[in-house]
């Protein structure tokens, strides 16, 4: 017999960000267990992920607008003791025939998330430390959370009919490096397995220092000032990320 996350899976069809995985519970366990290089998470950040995509699909149901800026900020108000911004939020709410305290009750908590990870899914996660490629992992919830927020967007104009199916269609993010001598441009990951960005401009006498660190070591990879910028922008929501989503065919 299933928890209530088999129950809320099975009920609302929630969706991962990463078209890798084909299901929810298999999304999990590799978060959790830190499975293919990923960084490995605990239940709180589970839960919390896992509680923003069921009320994504709630609120998707209902026809409400499902921006993420606006749905991260909706679910702090709903688990949270904030009276006067919980009765605003309730009001606006009922307008799309949505119940704040039902909402609230959905929601699953972080001990539910461990019996169903333990329990439900017999899943092991190693405790013994290890080192981990941090570099790589930064990058890589990077793009999660950038396919994230345009996933969201794609929902909203769906929704308001400026582009029709989009919600259909699968984001594929990606970090590509460019040589500032050239125009060649490299996937992040390809140029970090190699070692360097462009070939012809990383000979070891190079002057410039920012080739030298892409170069000699991966602890202190040197991006472009716009790789720079659009990961800051993904990883502390300052402005959505421009250029580095490609939307796949509907």
């Amino acid at each position: 017999m299933g928890c209530k996350v088999d129950t809320l899976i099975e009920r609302h069809a929630p969706t991962v960000p990463d078209p890798g995985y084909e299901s929810v519970d298999e999304y999990l366990v590799a978060r959790w267990t830190g499975a293919d290089g990923r960084s490995a998470d605990g239940y709180k950040a589970l839960t919390e992920w896992f509680n923003k995509r069921l009320l994504k699909r709630m609120y998707e149901e209902h026809g409400r607008d499902v921006v993420s800026v606006h749905l991260d900020r909706e679910y702090e108000v709903i688990t949270g003791d904030e009276d006067i911004q919980r009765d605003e939020l309730a009001a606006d709410l009922a307008g799309d025939g949505l119940d704040i305290d039902e909402l609230r009750t959905a929601l699953v908590s972080w001990s539910t998330m461990r019996h169903h990870l333990k329990g439900c899914l017999e899943a092991e996660k190693d405790t013994n430390p290890a080192e981990t490629d941090w570099e790589a992992n930064t990058v890589r919830m990077a793009r999660e959370r950038a396919a994230e927020k345009a996933q969201s967007v794609l929902s909203s104009l769906t929704s308001k009919g400026r582009l029709q199916d989009a919600d259909q269609a699968r984001v594929d993010v990606q970090v590509k490096l460019s040589c500032p001598d050239c125009s060649v441009r490299v996937p992040f990951e390809d140029a970090v397995e190699r070692g360097y960005v462009c070939n012809t401009h990383s000979e070891p006498d190079s002057e410039d220092p920012v080739l030298d660190r892409v170069r000699n070591q991966w602890s202190a990879i040197a991006l472009p000032y716009t790789v720079v910028a659009t990961l800051r922008t993904v990883l502390f929501g300052d402005v959505f990320l421009a250029e580095a989503v490609a939307f796949g065919a509907l």
